[in-house]
């Protein structure tokens, strides 16, 4: 991913807060079971993006929607706290977005979340938060939008001669049309099966797929080869936003270094997902400042 000096980031997506429960195993249908409660923190992946990127060091903005209520006030006070610049846009008679997470002890996790506010925000907010952009800075986008504010978003950043990386999730069915759009796609195992695998991503006009593979690491797949880097290993505690964390360190990896997506940017992402699962929650989970910053000095 090369670039000029001092990219910047642009982030447009959803924000939420998750309040996660400890269960011993993920509930059958119909099931009640009993849950040990766990605390209250900032999630949304479009949140988790922009936070990682921020404490890594590149100057990011990130836009999203929050509704008309208590949560909207929390939200704002907590990504206050964080390195980065937000425009939050207030959605008028919904409410603010919300996650519950069912994790168990083995560090798995379920993840039930709400998007009124997110799917609320216009094609003209998002593509006003992309005013003072510039030719090679990055736009970083994810599936909790409607079709016709991601494709706009993806329209301008192409205009303005951005960068653009997507990670498809959740899944949705416009994503066949804007392939052509991305310079970046991130999908996991199942993502990729749903879209025809990462052949039929590159043949659609995606230059670089990442695929990650959870314990088993994450291969960076090209028109030329693809290459595998393996995971680092940790003890699990809980996965909850480790794929957005990972996303958002590699990006911010080649971009710090003005380089293309390469294995390097990859191990850098590994070391921070380690980080992430080895603790509980979500933004509290992820890599500090500091971590991050041991992390992007490593070869």
């Amino acid at each position: 991913m090369e670039s000029g000096d001092d990219m910047r980031a642009f982030v447009i997506g959803n924000v939420a807060l998750d309040e996660a429960v400890t269960v011993d195993d993920l509930p059958a249908f119909g099931a009640s079971i009993h849950a040990q409660a766990g605390g209250v923190d900032l999630g949304g992946k479009g949140a988790n993006q922009a936070i990682v990127l921020g404490r890594a060091g590149v100057p990011c903005r990130f836009c999203a929607a929050v509704g008309e209520d208590s949560r909207a006030g929390d939200i704002r006070s907590r990504l206050a706290a964080e390195p980065l610049k937000t425009d939050l846009v207030r959605i008028p008679g919904v409410a603010s977005d919300f996650s519950v997470i069912l994790r168990t002890k083995a560090g798995d996790n379920a993840v039930i979340t709400t998007n009124a506010a997110a799917s609320g925000l216009t094609a003209g907010a998002a593509c006003a938060s992309l005013a003072g952009a510039r030719a090679g800075d990055l736009l970083v986008l994810q599936g909790n939008l409607s079709a016709e504010t991601t494709a706009a978003a993806l329209r301008q950043a192409r205009a303005m001669g951005m960068q653009t990386a997507l990670n498809p999730s959740p899944l949705r069915p416009f994503f066949a049309g804007l392939w052509p759009l991305l310079d970046i796609a991130f999908v996991n195992e199942s993502e990729a099966a749903a879209l025809g695998g990462t052949d039929a991503l590159l043949a659609a006009g995606v230059p670089q797929v990442v695929l990650t593979l959870g314990a088993k690491g994450a291969r960076l797949v090209t028109g030329t080869g693809n290459v595998l880097v393996p995971a680092q290993p940790c003890a699990v505690v809980d996965t909850t936003g480790a794929g957005d964390c990972f996303m958002a360190t590699a990006l911010a990896s080649a971009a710090l270094r003005a380089a293309r997506l390469d294995p390097r940017a990859l191990r850098h992402a590994a070391a921070a997902a380690a980080i992430t699962v080895s603790r509980p929650g979500t933004g509290a989970a992820f890599p500090t400042q500091a971590e991050l910053a041991d992390i992007l000095r490593q070869p």
